[in-house]
Order: C-alpha cells, then sequence, then structure tokens
C-alpha cells in the first residue's frame, strides 16, 4: 500500500505499508485523491515545523525543550477523499462503495471508525475533487467566525491562496466588503471572481496607505501570508480599535514585527485562528466537526466554488517531484492534489 514519507528535510520518498485489519465499527478506504496543504507540509518538507524542534506537552500546553515528531514522518496530510470498500459487519454508515471525505494522510488506503465519516459522504454525482477542501475551507471559515464579520464590515484578506481565497469568498458571503491583497496577478483575478470588490498587489505599495485613502482603516484584517512582514502591515491596515486575525502558520522568529508601532498606538486587537478549536466565543455552538460540514455544504450548494482552485493533479508516484515545485515555486501552485486511483 502506498505510501508519502518525508525521510529527512527535502527528501520524500513513495513507499510501502501494510494494510490495515478491519476491526468492529470501523471501515476500509481506498484513497482517490490527497490534496496538499501547501503552508503546513512545507514546515514538514523544510524542517521548521515546531513540532521538529520543540516538544509539545499537551497538560500544560506549551512547547518545551526536546521534540514531538521526528523524521521519518510518514503519511502526513488532512485532505482526503476515497471509496468505502469494506465495513465491519456492525457497520451501516457509510455504506459501502460511497465516496467519503476526511483525514488519514497521503496514503492509498486507511481503516478507520466509521463514526468518523458519519456526514462526510458526497453527494451522487458530486466531483470527488471538491471533498480534498473540507479541511482548508474549515480553516478559513473558521478565520471568518474569528473576524467577526457584520454586514457592511470594510475587511481586507492578506495572502490569496487556497485558504485566503476561500476567506475572501466566505468574508463575502458574510455580508463584508473585501480588498484582497497579495502579489500574483493571477490569485487577484481569482479572488474578484471570488467577490473581492477591490484587489491590491502589495508589491506595488503599502495597504495600510491603500485603504487610508478609501477608509479610516479595516475594520479587521484576516493575515493568510504567514509572513511576519505581512502580519505587521496587517496591523498597520485596521482602523483604530481594529481586528487582526492571525490565521497564517508563521515560522522562525517575528522578524519585522515591531509591536511598538502601530499596535502599541492604535490598541490593535491580535486574534490567533487555528483550527484545533474554535473561537472561544463561539464554542458553545460550533466545533471543527460543524466548520468542515458547513463548508461542504457551502460546496454542493454551489455557493463556493472550488474548482479553479485546483491547479496541479498529480500521480503519486511523483510525489518528490511535486514538493520540490511546491518548495521552489510555490506561486506557481495553487491546490495540488495527488492521485492515487485513475
Amino acid at each position: 500500500m502506498r505510501v508519502i514519507t518525508f525521510e529527512e528535510p527535502g527528501h520524500v520518498r513513495v513507499g510501502l505499508e501494510s494494510p490495515a485489519p478491519i476491526v468492529p465499527g470501523s471501515v476500509r478506504i481506498r484513497t482517490i485523491y490527497s490534496g496538499v496543504s501547501a503552508g503546513t507540509e512545507l514546515t514538514a518538507y523544510r524542517g521548521t515545523n515546531p513540532y521538529l524542534n520543540r516538544k509539545w506537552d499537551t497538560e500544560r500546553r506549551l512547547f518545551v525543550e526536546g521534540r514531538t515528531h521526528a523524521y521519518p514522518l510518514t503519511g502526513w496530510g488532512y485532505q482526503e477523499v476515497g471509496e468505502v470498500v469494506e465495513a465491519a459487519p456492525d457497520v451501516a454508515d457509510p455504506p459501502v462503495g460511497s465516496l467519503v471525505w476526511g483525514i488519514w494522510g497521503h496514503r492509498a488506503e486507511a481503516v478507520l471508525p466509521a463514526d468518523k465519516l458519519v456526514g462526510h459522504v458526497l453527494p451522487p454525482g458530486s466531483d470527488p475533487l471538491g471533498g480534498v477542501f473540507a479541511r482548508v475551507g474549515a480553516i478559513a471559515l473558521n478565520a471568518v467566525h474569528a473576524a467577526d464579520i457584520h454586514l457592511g464590515d470594510q475587511i481586507a484578506v492578506f495572502g490569496q491562496g487556497v485558504i485566503g481565497l476561500l476567506a475572501t469568498r466566505l468574508a463575502v458571503l458574510s455580508g463584508a466588503r473585501v480588498v484582497a491583497a497579495d502579489a500574483i496577478a493571477d490569485r487577484l483575478e481569482l479572488a474578484r471572481r471570488f467577490g473581492a470588490a477591490e484587489t491590491f498587489d502589495v508589491a506595488a505599495g503599502s495597504v495600510a496607505e491603500f485603504m487610508r485613502k478609501r477608509v479610516e482603516g479595516a475594520d479587521t484584517v484576516i493575515e493568510l501570508s504567514g509572513t511576519h512582514l505581512g502580519l505587521h502591515e496587517a496591523i498597520r491596515t485596521v482602523r483604530k480599535g481594529g481586528r487582526v486575525v492571525a490565521a497564517g502558520f508563521y515560522q522562525g522568529d517575528g522578524v519585522g514585527l515591531r509591536l511598538g508601532e502601530e499596535f502599541h498606538h492604535n490598541q490593535v486587537q491580535l486574534v490567533s485562528s487555528q483550527i484545533g478549536g474554535v473561537a472561544s466565543w463561539l464554542s458553545h455552538r460550533w466545533d471543527v466537526e460543524r466548520l468542515q460540514r458547513t463548508f461542504m455544504e457551502l460546496v454542493h450548494r454551489g455557493e463556493v466554488e472550488v474548482a479553479e482552485l485546483i491547479t496541479h493533479v498529480v500521480p503519486v508516484e511523483r510525489a518528490a517531484e511535486a514538493f520540490d515545485l511546491l518548495d521552489k515555486h510555490q506561486s506557481e501552485v495553487l491546490q495540488l492534489v495527488f492521485q492515487f486511483e485513475e
């Protein structure tokens, strides 16, 4: 059974692992597609992920000396779609033959608890490629919820990669007027098709100054560039008392993040959004499962068009080549998907 492994930084191998046995309450899924979340997975490919250099203490919720994971890293990935090909005798849902989305990593097959897949069945006739967006869509929706958007709010979304484009679309659906910021022209064009009222090429100047020529500043910025310079500019862009939702996965030291400037003087709210949980003020109503299902409902209703985001469908055998492309030419790729079956 094929599985993708990061052997060490910069080295990817497609190897084999033994199939797991069916146990009571489980189903066997044969993978059709597995999407790459470039931001997260490049941290494993490059060796910059904090789990590789620090130990995450789950009880105290602190990073401490040590490390959480070590190479080789097998089966990373959290955007999978497959067919249920076998079920334990005590399982009726999801039925054998159904297509499901979920998380089981870049591997050709997985045995999962059936109850983790209830509500994850793709409607008949739907394109299975759409299922790879459930998790990244939930990440975008989580950030939009953390932004606490109100009808008519002036919002900027920094970074128009896959998650940034989805956040742009979801913010528009929530009633915001969105300015989408990025340095890649094709992504800005997609942002306009996703409903952005205006776009801004960050290579051309300051988003903060651009926004202040139109309004007093953004009410909220959703920061998804994942760079500390982007986060600093996001802080500069919001009005006094405005909110910045930091939803990017920032690596290393915060060079360029000068908290004694606009952050301090404009009393900016800085809120972290991470898919490990929902915004605290919504936790009595929302959870990550609801985020995922809600996003997929929007896809099935045609309110979010995800097909345009897929730029590369690559046979899994070419995984090493695919990660090299992402590492060295990330601007050329939006959503890359591994194909496990014809």
